[in-house]
């Protein structure tokens, strides 16, 4: 492939994936936090005013006392949204609220007597102080809190002029509890931050399996049949046939870079047998004849649940045998849709690899929870871990055109084979799903 055709393939896949880009779930551990700390100050203002109220003619100077607390209700109403949201709560904001909790503590030995103060008499702002510092260690971790509650275990010392033991373990219990609670803050950041980044890495490979199922089901399989029936005729054709299939191989790497190992080198050299050029996974080592791809099951009409009869019965034909319930098989219709194209897509396998005598059974099975289809032929069968050879060297038929088209609508695939005895695929897909992101699609030739 050439850098401009690897170009314009990157090109298209980018532009596609930019038509629907990954929907990734935003979270906030912060938030309930904001809202707790929220109303601990609220809460706490009104213990303090009760606690002024009254022991207000027990101050030296109850209308300082009376006009700290005015100053602090006004700009608890003024700035209660702050602490709502980390954007509302700036650091001029968490700078003037802990200036208003150690001035207030400050300010207890001029309005208060000093007995009281002795005797453990609570400062004015009392427990609203934590909620300054709470502020500090939510917005900025455990560094910011022990700054924070430093200030305010100094402002305590030189209110109560002494080391006395409660003022001591008034102040070791809040520095412990907001460093604390800074330090569990910045694990649950950092928790938050790799799962969103978990969740944007599941996202784009999902987005990106998607885009190389479309792929494969279309651009891949076109350049296999070029290159199968351009062989046969010879000639040109044959040179034609040859360069679909080194430009086959070369968008085959280029569809599982970052899903599966690049093929070998001489996978690169050596042109694929029939089979595997047009469903990747399946396992005849040596040339098939061109088969007739499936026919394609009709489009579901509108949104509502699909009879997945209807999208099957068309599969039916000489070789193909259709066993279904005798009443409907409800899915909604993108998860049927996608349903038919796994089914599509293992029957190519059969056409190709089973030989054009091998015959094909499909079994629809109505469970409670799940709609359960079986593929089953009686070809040479699939020997042991050829499967994961081919996913490892890039053929993705098994791996996306099946299982992954399964996987995104909560379902399985699961394969039974024993060499000379055929190859059975169960498909299981959950009833009231339907494929991330929307998708309707079939498999096409």
């Amino acid at each position: 492939m050439t850098d401009m055709e690897t170009r314009t393939v990157r090109g298209g896949l980018a532009a596609k994936g930019r038509s629907k880009p990954p929907t990734v779930l935003r979270m906030s551990v912060e938030l309930p936090l904001w809202r707790a700390l929220t109303g601990y100050r609220i809460l706490t203002l009104v213990y303090a005013l009760c606690l002024v109220g009254l022991s207000y003619q027990k101050y030296e100077h109850p209308l300082g006392a009376a006009a700290y607390m005015g100053a602090l209700t006004v700009w608890m109403v003024l700035t209660w949204r702050r602490t709502t949201s980390a954007e509302r709560c700036t650091r001029h904001f968490l700078l003037a609220d802990l200036g208003f909790a150690v001035g207030g503590i400050l300010l207890t030995p001029l309005v208060d007597t000093h007995a009281r103060i002795m005797d453990g008499a609570p400062t004015l702002p009392s427990i609203w102080t934590a909620g300054a510092v709470l502020g500090f260690a939510i917005k900025g971790g455990w560094r910011w809190a022990a700054v924070a509650s430093s200030a305010v275990a100094v402002a305590n010392l030189v209110e109560r002029q002494e080391l006395a033991r409660d003022t001591v373990h008034n102040v070791v219990l809040v520095w412990v509890a907001s460093v604390a609670i800074g330090y569990v803050v910045e694990v649950a950041r950092a928790s938050e931050r790799t799962l969103a980044r978990a969740l944007q890495i599941e996202a784009a490979t999902r987005e990106r399996e998607r885009l190389a199922r479309d792929i494969h089901d279309s651009v891949l399989q076109v350049l296999a049949m070029v290159q199968r029936r351009g062989a046969a005729i010879g000639g040109e054709a044959a040179e034609l046939g040859r360069m679909a299939g080194e430009q086959e191989v070369a968008l085959r790497t280029l569809v599982a870079g970052g899903l599966v190992s690049p093929p070998r080198a001489a996978a690169a050299t050596v042109p694929h047998p029939a089979g595997e050029g047009a469903a990747d996974d399946a396992v005849a080592a040596a040339p098939a004849a061109p088969a007739a791809p499936a026919a394609p099951a009709p489009e579901p009409a509108g949104d509502g649940p699909c009879d997945v009869r209807a999208l099957l019965a068309p599969f039916a034909g000489a070789g193909v045998t259709f066993s279904e319930p005798g009443a409907p098989v409800e899915l909604p219709a993108a998860a049927a849709a996608e349903l038919a194209a796994a089914v599509s897509a293992a029957l190519d396998n059969v056409r190709v690899h089973a030989g054009d005598g091998a015959r094909a059974w499909i079994l629809v099975e109505d469970e409670p929870r799940a709609v359960i289809v079986t593929v089953r032929d009686d070809g040479p069968g699939i020997p042991e871990g050829r499967l994961a050879d081919a996913e490892r060297e890039g053929r993705l038929g098994v791996a996306l055109s099946i299982r992954g088209r399964l996987r995104d609508l909560g379902g399985a695939a699961e394969w039974v084979s024993v060499p000379g005895q055929g190859t059975e695929v169960e498909l299981t897909v959950p009833k009231g799903t339907a494929p991330e992101g929307g998708r309707r699609g079939k498999a096409r030739a």
